[in-house]
């Protein structure tokens, strides 16, 4: 933007100088060129009265010395013919005495009593010449002519010169402009690009740095102070809902598992019929805990910031594959790992397993029995990949979208999932970094791909990248224990 400005500002004042300059330039050359003309012509006609005076004394020998003085003076050349045309004396001794000229056009319209004014070559030099031939004369008795030129490299000069003036003039006022239009643009533009910043890092969450609003133009002041105002509420707002999100959550989770506890104690007291509804009440109060310790990672992980560290994805995978192996082949599901060797890769502390545990859950919900779940790590030239595959039903195009949206789930869903599953992916991952990905599986299912960042390739670090800074403090969730019944984890 400063580039912008600083070209409108100069493209303006170029505008203005040529306007004034070329209009100015013009004039003066026309008016040199008159006042030479003019010059030349009257000095043309002194000369021609004073060589008519000598001619009509007979006293031509002071002819020489008149014409080589005034040529002398003014670098100008003067010829002098007698009434017939034959050159009595010229100041540049080029052409001799005796010659006859009286065939040259200017010679011969004077001989016969009427000016002539003009630019023409010079007829022995061949130089350009601005010359007046006027007749010698006294009344209608011709007694000779006179023809009196300039070289215009002289006319030339002074015009070039006056080209030249102004042309410097223009770099001078173009270069204290710049300055002037430079120091105005940053004056202007600083305010923007701190606003620019301001509005970045709210976008990631916080306001650290609120913009200037003591310098640049009043309105930018106006609107920095606004933005600040508009910012700090808008904080304060989300600082108070996760505030409350978190206490509600962990306030909750007290008289949950209490009215768990007392819902499994009537068990025995109740009429057989009633069981099943017994068990349902029972599994909408794991349903809505699941939901709560939910709510809470994800109001931890929007309140509390860590650094991204190196992990083996490898071991990661590993780990959380065996550990769920077990859960899925009472479902009749087998877990498979494939793919070539990850290595490190940048994530917060416990974020593979937090991931890994809720995309293999989400599978696991949806995987028909006799089906496999694939567990594939790819490297890619910038990026490592792991594919989580189930041959479940799959989402459409609009599921997919939606996927990550808190609450949200299918239409179409008859499992007991509270829709924080993958919005918890999607956090954990963009907080390490990365970013996770829902595609169709080759054949069917679905393929949740996250893609994470090499420790190997350091201009991919999440730092590096411009990613949002994370400051390790307490960890932001709790890794989940290793399942020995149906783990309460989030789902889709």
């Amino acid at each position: 933007m400063t580039r912008r400005l600083l070209a409108s500002y100069l493209g303006l004042v170029l505008l203005v100088l040529l306007g004034l300059e070329i209009p100015f330039g013009l004039l003066y050359a026309r008016a040199e060129t008159s006042r030479l003309s003019n010059s030349i012509e009257r000095d043309a006609g002194m000369l021609a009265e004073l060589a008519e005076e000598r001619i009509e004394e007979n006293n031509t020998e002071e002819l020489p010395e008149l014409a080589a003085d005034y040529g002398e003076r003014t670098g100008a050349r003067v010829v002098v013919v007698d009434r017939t045309g034959i050159v009595l004396t010229d100041s540049a001794s080029i052409t001799p005495a005796g010659t006859d000229l009286s065939a040259e056009p200017d010679i011969a319209t004077a001989l016969h009593n009427q000016t002539t004014v003009g630019t023409a070559p010079d007829p022995d030099t061949g130089a350009e010449t601005r010359y007046a031939t006027v007749p010698g004369a006294s009344g209608n008795t011709i007694r000779g002519a006179l023809r009196l030129s300039y070289p215009t490299d002289v006319l030339n000069g002074r015009i070039h010169d006056i080209w030249l003036t102004l042309a410097l003039t223009s770099l001078v006022v173009m270069a204290a402009v710049t300055l002037i239009a430079l120091a105005l643009a940053r004056w202007i533009i600083r305010p923007v690009h701190a606003l620019e910043r301001a509005t970045t890092q709210l976008a990631d969450g916080t306001l650290t740095n609120p913009p200037d609003a003591d310098f640049g133009p009043p309105e930018l002041r106006r609107l920095a102070t606004s933005f600040t105002r508009t910012a700090t509420s808008l904080q304060h707002l989300l600082k108070a809902q996760r505030a409350f999100a978190a206490e509600a959550s962990h306030q909750l989770k007290t008289p949950l598992t209490a009215l768990r506890i007392r819902l499994e104690n009537f068990e025995p007291h109740l009429d057989p019929a009633a069981h099943d509804s017994l068990d349902e009440a029972i599994s909408e109060t794991e349903r809505l805990g699941r939901m709560i310790q939910g709510l809470l990672s994800l109001a931890r992980l929007e309140s509390t910031a860590t650094t991204p560290e190196a992990a083996d994805l490898d071991a990661v995978v590993a780990d959380r594959s065996a550990t769920w192996a077990p859960y899925a082949a009472e479902h009749l599901v087998h877990i498979t790992t494939a793919g070539s060797p990850a290595g490190h890769v940048w994530a917060i502390p416990g974020a593979l397993e937090q991931i890994l545990d809720n995309l293999l859950a989400n599978a696991l919900r949806v995987s028909p029995p006799g089906t496999t779940i694939t567990l594939t790590t790819r490297r890619t030239p910038h990026r490592i990949e792991l594919h989580v595959i189930d041959q479940g039903p799959g989402m459409s195009a609009a599921e997919r979208q939606r996927a990550f949206d808190r609450f949200w789930r299918a239409s179409d869903t008859h499992h007991d999932g509270t829709g924080l599953g993958l919005p918890i992916v999607d956090q954990l991952t963009r907080a390490s970094g990365g970013h996770v990905t829902l595609e169709p599986a080759p054949a069917t299912g679905l393929d949740a791909v996250v893609h994470l960042c090499p420790t190997d390739t350091t201009a991919l670090a999440p730092t590096a990248r411009g990613t949002r800074s994370y400051t390790r403090q307490n960890p932001p969730f709790t890794v989940p224990p290793k399942p020995t019944a149906a783990p309460a984890h989030a789902r889709r």
